[in-house]
């Protein structure tokens, strides 16, 4: 038995670890047979095969990571693999930091994470700190076996459904902004907890500013060291852009389909024709990429280039969603807000498509501070002039 196995007898690329995967996937699926979503999904974690990649008990086989290729392929081709968007702050990105960062105690949140019966926020960027997120003011003082924490959050997705968030605090403002910040998690429905609705383009708010005035989280809520929430938000925001960059679906769908059907319903302009095209090779090209990214990622876990994949993605996006509305005339400068805040529009709106475009060029980090990871943590650039890095957090302007 390979070493790494335990008692699963699954690690390696081996063909009798690959049947016995392919065995446990297939009973799986048989005694799941039937069973509501939030049950499978439970059961799937309980197998070992939410994220195989993970522990025995919290969710895993301890296989590597390029292993969960295969369980994803077998469960989409009997029609049972369950989108990450059904939790996307919790799956997405809470997830990666726990495992790597939480206590075992802790790790027993991923569960309800997986089964999305516990869903989640990330609360990161404050109004104060802009793009940069180690430059935030929200404070957590020691009170005992608790802390009190005060500030605000914003741009906080999915704030107004979460059960928990997963909040960036200082703790020590005489010490260097990267080091002087501590991970907590937070009961949104906990005293001093309150959560804004903020309305964006398209009259939609899925993302809300949310303060946090003298909520008390306990010891046992911090994840990593004290001073060490800048290696969690590093695990978060590295699996976040990644998330991100690669979701970008099959071959033609997405905002490309968009394109091409809002190309053909107008009168299939030859004129437009080349342009279309282009964006067309241009998002098969992002797919391949995306792809080759998943491997590097199940080989070494999400790294700098998911900034790269981000980054392209979000220029393109809004490519295509403009050659669209360009393509409706007049009609494109139509859009009914009070359809979205009843509950619409439809997917497959042009106008919808272009405007929530511009926000893929700001979520998870915007364009230029991807410009700025690339140049300085791929190509090896020069850093960006500034104060040097060990300038305490309480001396330097803000």
């Amino acid at each position: 038995m390979n070493a790494r196995s335990g008692d699963t007898g699954l690690v390696g690329g081996d063909a009798v670890g690959r049947r016995r995967l392919q065995r446990r996937v297939a009973d799986f699926l048989r005694d799941t047979e039937g069973a509501d979503r939030t049950a499978a999904l439970g059961a799937q974690f309980d197998a070992g095969l939410a994220w195989v990649h993970h522990p025995e008990g919290a969710g895993g086989l301890g296989l590597a990571p390029d292993r969960q290729a295969e369980v994803d392929a077998r469960l989409a081709a009997a029609g049972r693999l369950e989108s990450w968007e059904r939790n996307p702050m919790g799956i997405g990105m809470v997830a990666p930091a726990l495992m790597a960062h939480g206590t075992p105690a802790q790790h027993e949140l991923l569960r309800p994470i997986f089964t999305a019966e516990d869903l989640w926020c990330q609360l990161f960027s404050e109004p104060g700190a802009g793009s940069d997120i180690a430059g935030l003011a929200t404070r957590a003082v020691r009170d005992g076996d608790e802390w009190v924490v005060d500030g605000q959050k914003t741009w906080t997705s999915l704030a107004h459904t979460a059960r928990y968030g997963l909040a960036l605090t200082r703790t020590d403002p005489d010490a260097p902004k990267h080091a002087g910040l501590t991970a907590f998690l937070i009961d949104m429905h906990a005293p001093g907890v309150d959560v804004r609705p903020l309305r964006d383009l398209t009259g939609g708010a899925h993302f809300n500013e949310v303060f946090l005035d003298g909520v008390r989280v306990g010891d046992n809520a911090r994840i990593g060291g004290v001073g060490e929430g800048w290696k969690v938000a590093t695990t978060m925001l590295m699996s976040e852009r990644s998330v991100i960059g690669a979701s970008v679906g099959e071959r033609g769908s997405g905002a490309i389909a968009l394109a091409v059907d809002t190309w053909r319903r107008t009168g299939s302009d030859p004129g437009r024709r080349t342009e279309l095209t282009r964006l067309w090779v241009d998002a098969e090209v992002l797919r391949i990429a995306a792809v080759r990214d998943q491997a590097t990622r199940a080989e070494g876990g999400p790294g700098p280039g998911g900034s790269g994949l981000k980054l392209r993605r979000a220029l393109l996006e809004r490519r295509i969603a403009r050659f669209a509305v360009d393509l409706l005339g007049p009609a494109g400068l139509v859009y009914d807000a009070d359809l979205v805040r009843a509950g619409g529009p439809a997917p497959d709106d042009p106008v919808w498509t272009w405007l929530q475009s511009q926000a893929y060029t700001i979520a998870g980090g915007t364009s230029d501070v991807m410009r700025t990871i690339i140049g300085e943590r791929v190509l090896g650039l020069p850093k960006e002039p500034g104060p040097p890095r060990d300038t305490p957090w309480s001396q330097i302007p803000r």
